[in-house]
């Protein structure tokens, strides 16, 4: 989300808003076509090289909209545990053999979780957090 701007526009800016409206009117998507619609106006905006407030506050009040869409038809389900921990590893660029004598955890509890035999237990969420410097929520969802 961006900063507040002015509710009321003027000048260019007032002008670049309503052309963008006129051409592609700000409504609630209905439909898996109207948000690709949608999207092809979001980044042909976020294409450009600068835009004035008229055309930001349009980009905003656009993106809420294919937001709102989204977390209603699209949903994305959260990573497994065996996912989360590889994305982390791969971030760090390290092994399971370094993440293991770094972190303090067992290479087989490790291996379990990246097989996806076993989830995270709390003591190693305690120890990944810590390592990887991410709040314990991240590791948490599956819990």
């Amino acid at each position: 989300m961006t900063a507040p701007r002015k509710l009321r526009l003027r000048g260019k800016g007032r002008d670049s808003y309503l052309e963008l409206v006129l051409a592609f009117p700000l409504a609630s998507i209905e439909s898996d076509e109207h948000l690709t619609e949608s999207q092809e106006v979001m980044d042909r905006l976020l294409g450009s090289v600068r835009l004035d407030d008229g055309e930001k506050m349009y980009l905003d009040a656009l993106s809420d909209l294919v937001a709102s869409y989204e977390d209603e038809h699209h949903q994305i389900a959260p990573a497994s545990d065996a996912d989360m921990l590889r994305h982390l590893m791969e971030t760090r660029g390290i092994t399971q053999a370094e993440l293991s004598r770094q972190a303090g955890l067992a290479k087989s509890s490790i291996f379990e979780v990246l097989t996806g035999e076993k989830p995270f237990s709390r003591q190693m969420i305690r120890k990944l957090a810590d390592y990887f410097h991410v709040d314990v929520s991240v590791l948490t969802t599956n819990l």
